[in-house]
């Protein structure tokens, strides 16, 4: 036997499982690059976003003009004609949609195109343009060339106001939404054409209305309004 082979010993397995002297030091050089790299990723995100905010706000800006223009549009009450059903600076949501699938009905609230003529026009920049349709697609303004009104009579119909009530083809309707001991000055008879209707404020010593400026075309027709959506107290529909 070789006198020196008993000196060769396997290594004791303590030995190989003795602490990395350097692996605390490891273990946070890997948490402080796991947190920097979040910082990092947190302020990308962050110019991202500042970055997209501008295009965020045209499209919302051009989406409110679409919906406006076609399908919903909220309509500030800047008058008190057609007290007491709408109260002055009521917001109403009017559906531009509702005549190309239904049909006009004495009772209903429109809203309409100034039948004695646009506003004068003014100039405005595109920014202008945008905020000013902004401002009325939500209610917060209307335009200066539109009207409320309620549909009294339709296409055919010969309407006439006498001793404080309306007549309809000489039969007095039912008018609900009027307040109560109402007097309304007489007017008529008048036969309203094909393609116009006759509208009149609820308020009806105080409105400016087919009284005055006679029936209007259904063409100038921009919507019928449907429910009052300010100020929560008033929610109701039309």
């Amino acid at each position: 036997m070789n006198p020196y082979e008993s000196e060769i010993l396997p290594l004791p397995a303590e030995i190989d499982r003795a602490p990395d002297p350097f692996g605390s030091a490891h273990t946070e050089v890997d948490q402080l690059r796991t947190e920097a790299d979040h910082e990092a990723d947190e302020a990308k995100a962050q110019r991202s976003f500042w970055r997209e905010l501008p295009i965020l706000v045209v499209i919302a800006l051009v989406v409110a003009v679409i919906i406006k223009t076609f399908l919903f549009q909220a309509f500030f009450i800047p008058s008190g004609s057609m007290k007491e059903t709408l109260q002055v600076n009521d917001r109403v949501l009017v559906n531009k949609l509702s005549y190309r699938f239904g049909d006009l009905a004495r009772g209903d609230v429109i809203v309409f195109d100034d039948p004695r003529g646009s506003a004068a026009e003014t100039s405005e920049s595109v920014v202008e343009a945008l905020l000013r349709n902004l401002a009325e697609s939500i209610g917060l303004s209307t335009p200066q060339s539109e009207f409320i009104k309620r549909v009294v009579a339709t296409a055919g119909e010969t309407i006439e106001v006498s001793d404080g009530e309306v007549l309809v083809d000489g039969v007095a309707i039912d008018e609900p939404y009027l307040s109560p001991g109402l007097r309304q000055r007489d007017f008529g008879p008048e036969t309203v054409p094909e393609g116009f209707v006759f509208v009149m404020g609820d308020n009806r010593n105080s409105s400016v209305d087919s009284t005055v400026f006679g029936p209007i075309p259904i063409g100038d027709i921009v919507g019928r309004a449907f429910v009052i959506v300010w100020p929560p107290s008033n929610w109701s529909g039309l």
